[in-house]
């Protein structure tokens, strides 16, 4: 296994290349990810977070540059090589939960697995173990309507790291929670992190939060700076 869960080198992104409205978002970007390591990735609205976070996590090409994900190159890779890659190596997760709302909070963790080819059994297993980990196995019964916000982000944590990914990518993943629970859920994901031994790339704008993670890089007029942060 590579030590190395995430190298970005040299991406670039445009949009609107060629016209007068040509936007460009990112500025020859180098960024590696050591297995791991939580780092994050700090910025304001509109800086190209996410779209350095849709590239990294193979939803988006970038104009110029590599990408690495587990030491495998994946730039230039087949459609579907690059769908394969990303549900087994790399998880999401968004400000907002996108559980499906029908099923219950085990069934959203298990879903991706078959999806990946798993055996019911074995899924189920796994969601019931993630769930423990993250403190609410007794919920695993219940839809997304009837958890809190605080529990559905940690389901769409599980649900994340279901597949066993290399890494995980979250914008902005406490955004939307209130100071109390968003430190319950950053706790959650830093449980998670350090029991799978998996990296992440945590997009922020809480400095507060930023300033726990192991390092920091900040994203300044497309191009990456990096910053201090707590050494675990």
């Amino acid at each position: 296994m590579s030590d190395v869960s995430l190298k970005l080198t040299g991406i670039t992104k445009t949009y609107n290349a060629g016209s007068p409205a040509a936007v460009e978002v990112l500025r020859g970007i180098d960024v590696t990810l050591q297995r791991g390591e939580v780092v994050a990735l700090v910025a304001p609205s509109g800086a190209g977070k996410s779209t350095l976070l849709h590239i990294a996590g193979l939803l988006d090409t970038p104009d110029e540059g590599t990408v690495e994900i587990a030491g495998a190159q994946v730039t230039g890779q087949s459609d579907r090589r690059r769908t394969v890659m990303r549900r087994d190596e790399v998880g999401f997760v968004y400000q907002f939960h996108h559980l499906l709302p029908e099923f219950s909070a085990l069934e959203n963790i298990v879903l991706p697995q078959l999806a990946a080819g798993k055996a019911r059994s074995q899924a189920n297993a796994r969601a019931q173990e993630l769930l423990e980990i993250v403190g609410i196995a007794s919920r695993a019964q219940h839809r997304p309507a009837e958890l809190s916000g605080g529990e559905q982000q940690r389901v769409a944590f599980c649900r994340a790291l279901a597949n066993g990914p290399s890494v995980l990518l979250a914008d902005e993943p406490t955004g939307n929670l209130d100071p109390a629970t968003s430190d319950t859920v950053f706790e959650t994901l830093m449980t998670l992190v350090r029991e799978t031994g998996l990296s992440a790339l945590i997009a922020t704008h809480n400095m507060a939060l930023a300033a726990r993670m192991d390092r920091q890089v900040h994203l300044d007029q497309g191009r990456l700076v990096t910053g201090q942060g707590t050494r675990r």
